[in-house]
């Protein structure tokens, strides 16, 4: 079965809001922030949000498993530097993990950070550190690493990496990983050739910690290490390379997570921006790439 959706919003109604819009793109699965991600700032979980979310959920055959949550991209577990920053992303992530508890959510994507000066495997080191503190605080929630385009000092930009961090970890039934498709595009790696990916990957780390695949299209050819996302089919990795990752049986029961661009009112018009996910997922569901896509969803919201 097609598990599939993408971000939605986690605003005044928490998780009741982000189911509902789900539903209206045609998803079984979805990914949230629990507050802007550009920030640490969090209201508290109200629990009669997350009741009423639940029995949406049953009525409509969403399965918890295939609902994520994503940390803010201003943590930063690579760069010690600044110890009172470190610790501060160490006790954010620690109570984050305790929001997905209390929301009963099982999976956390991480970006796992950028070295910013420092030598790549003293970051690593640094990851490994704070993640063994953080997991020592929870037996329920798996972190799932996101591979990284490579911009700037990322770490997490090759199967090395990221099998390096995950041996360093003491609770490795909490660890995992998450694939982002135009990341990997832009790291080097070649989707068109996805199983040869996935042979090295169940060699190196095991297939089975593939968690969460974020299905995006990319603005820029292999290797460009920009992280540039596009809406699906529209970039350089192309539809039927992006159908392949999402039809691919030995995925088959992980989530796929649409984090493509919203489409602005007109090609000149960026002012008005709208969510492209119904209409991708269809697409997506009909196996069949529509050019006109992007008009139509112009029209739609019109």
């Amino acid at each position: 079965m097609l598990i599939i959706g993408s971000h939605v919003k986690f605003s005044k109604n928490q998780l009741l809001g982000s189911v509902q819009e789900a539903l209206s793109y045609g998803s079984n699965a979805f990914m949230f922030y629990t507050g802007a991600p550009q920030n640490t700032l969090r209201t508290p979980i109200n629990d009669l949000y997350t009741i009423e979310a639940y029995g949406l959920m049953k009525k409509n055959k969403i399965m918890l498993e295939s609902v994520i949550c994503h940390a803010p991209y201003i943590v930063n577990l690579a760069n010690n530097k600044d110890l009172s920053k470190y610790r501060f992303s160490i006790d954010f992530l620690i109570n984050e993990l305790e929001r997905c508890r209390l929301l009963g959510i099982r999976k956390l994507v991480l970006h796992p950070g950028s070295a910013v000066g420092i030598d790549r495997d003293e970051a690593i080191k640094n990851i490994i550190y704070a993640l063994n503190l953080i997991l020592d605080t929870t037996d329920e929630v798996t972190v799932c690493l996101e591979t990284m385009a490579g911009k700037g000092s990322e770490i997490g930009i090759n199967l090395e990496e990221i099998k390096t961090i995950i041996d360093g970890i003491n609770k490795k039934n909490l660890i995992g990983v998450c694939l982002d498709t135009c990341h990997l595009n832009d790291s080097g790696v070649d989707i068109n050739d996805f199983n040869t990916y996935l042979d090295q990957f169940d060699k190196e780390i095991g297939i089975d910690k593939i968690k969460v695949v974020h299905v995006n299209d990319s603005k820029n050819l292999i290797g460009s290490r920009k992280d540039r996302h596009e809406n699906i089919g529209f970039g350089t990795i192309g539809f039927d390379v992006l159908l392949n990752v999402i039809f691919n049986e030995r995925l088959e029961n992980v989530p796929k997570i649409l984090e493509t661009p919203y489409v602005g009112n007109s090609d000149e018009d960026k002012e008005r921006l709208y969510p492209p996910y119904k209409f991708e997922i269809e697409m997506i569901k009909n196996k069949k790439f529509d050019e006109n896509l992007l008009s139509k969803i112009r029209e739609n919201y019109k």
